[in-house]
């Protein structure tokens, strides 16, 4: 239970009340629910899980003992060097789903380099048994190494400290350890530092896993789960959830979830959401700070990172999508009171978003490649601006909301005649070409395969009023 005397948050607990007999019904059919929709891992994949990451906690340090001894320490020193992996992300939450993969940070003494992690450690993964899809990614804005144990999706990112040898028993939490390390050594820290942090900051974790697991679902459900697009990705959806715990420190998922709506409904952006004071620390580095620069002024729902270096989770959100997810709080209130009083179900809450229906007009951005591994590169950039084109078309007179879908459609098309593969670039696929396999062109003189993903954006068209009244 919380603390009686001080509080977890910016401000006192609105509410230190338990939840009534209502809330504990509503909250014992809340976990039912979750469990029918499938948001929980079988016994079976959790062992695999701790399997995997046993092996892969053995094999990092391996792979530090392999690269201390070329660059020319002793047997002793280099076992000393240790090397160890943190999780962080939804695992580390504890909200994961079956499937999901398990973001997973490296970290190593400072004689270990960042080719090495691409250099050896990638290598060593693949001829590791039970190790499938390996593939490196070191231009990343965070550089990661994705791979498959067993069966499990894991995303490896690495940071070296300014240390000589990594101990078990090592903490990322002193802000000390980031002082002399490059940018992308701190950005992967970040990942596991603001995990953590929420993990401390709220009153009861049971509690938050339980709301987050519900929020998580119904934003996935509504289509408002996504960073990139501008909309909000998990951690941000955390910290929403660790707020309402601190506000009714001693309250039942059931609860927490109604107040959320309720809450972040009403809230007054662009208020920034913190889950403590925003700190200095010791490096040269901005903290988020609206007073001191005009970027972080322009946020428009300011969700802070609680670790240091705070940052600002939410700098893509723009006025049509912040407008789409005020209206989705609107409804999910409306909805959760409902449930509460027994009037409507959980699984009202998680019904699916309306998009394809729910606009007359709709812009197709099509990115497309003759390669896979092009594809994948081209269409992630195409995908990465899309928020920008949203932005821009918020400028447009007669526009009053553009709405990016949260992910592309992928096909792949088999064409063998030049006008076909420029009528598939442009999203325009024939039947006849739709059927076609790729044995039907093998060998055919001019044929090609076209990949290609394809995005939408619903237009909201004036009159006004119309934009949300059906």
């Amino acid at each position: 239970m919380a603390e009686i005397s001080g509080f977890l948050g910016v401000t006192p607990p609105i509410s230190t009340n338990e939840s009534n007999e209502r809330e504990k019904e509503a909250t014992i059919s809340l976990m039912e629910e979750l469990r029918r929709q499938g948001t929980f891992e079988s016994e079976e994949e959790s062992k695999t899980r701790e399997i995997v990451l046993g092996r892969l906690a053995a094999l990092i340090k391996k792979f530090v003992r392999k690269v201390s001894i070329a660059r020319g320490l002793s047997e002793a020193a280099a076992e000393n060097a240790g090397g160890k992996i943190f999780t962080f992300g939804s695992y580390r939450l504890g909200v994961h789903g079956p499937g999901t993969d398990i973001d997973t940070l490296c970290v190593v003494p400072k004689h270990v380099s960042r080719e090495d992690f691409f250099d050896v450690l990638e290598p060593m993964l693949k001829e590791t048994e039970g190790v499938t899809e390996v593939t490196g990614v070191p231009e990343a804005y965070v550089p990661v190494v994705n791979a498959k144990i067993s069966g499990i999706p894991i995303d490896l990112t690495m940071a070296r400290l300014a240390l000589s040898s990594i101990p078990d028993n090592i903490s990322l939490q002193d802000d000390n350890l980031l002082r002399n390390l490059d940018d992308r050594c701190v950005r992967s820290l970040n990942g596991s530092r603001v995990t953590d942090e929420i993990l401390r900051l709220v009153p009861n974790v049971e509690v938050f896993r339980d709301s987050l697991r519900c929020i998580k679902l119904w934003a996935q459900r509504r289509a408002i789960y996504s960073n990139v697009n501008g909309f909000l990705g998990g951690v941000a959806w955390a910290m929403l959830v660790a707020r309402i715990c601190q506000l009714y420190p001693n309250a039942i998922a059931g609860a927490i979830v109604s107040r959320f709506f309720i809450i972040m409904y009403q809230w007054t952006w662009p208020q920034p959401v913190l889950l403590k004071q925003i700190e200095d620390g010791p490096l040269p580095v901005r903290v988020w700070n609206p007073k001191l620069y005009p970027a972080d002024r322009s946020h428009r729902m300011p969700i802070i990172t609680p670790a240091y270096p705070s940052m600002c989770a939410t700098h893509n959100v723009c006025a049509s999508t912040q407008m789409i997810m005020t209206e989705e709080f609107k409804k999910g209130s409306a909805i959760v009171d409902k449930v509460i009083v027994g009037s409507a179900q959980w699984s009202d809450l998680f019904t699916k978003h309306d998009f394809f229906h729910k606009y007359r007009y709709y812009l197709q951005v099509v990115a497309s490649t003759g390669s896979a591994e092009l594809q994948l590169k081209w269409s992630g950039t195409v995908e990465s601006r899309i928020r920008q084109l949203v932005m821009k078309l918020e400028y447009v007179d007669s526009l009053t909301l553009a709405h990016p879908f949260i992910k592309g459609f992928e096909q792949v098309m088999h064409c063998l005649t030049d006008e076909e593969v420029r009528a598939a670039a442009h999203g325009e696929v024939s039947e006849a070409v739709a059927k076609r396999k790729a044995e039907d062109i093998e060998g055919k003189e001019g044929a090609s395969t076209v990949y290609s993903t394809t995005f939408y954006i619903g237009l909201a068209i004036e009159p006004k009023q119309r934009a949300y009244d059906h």
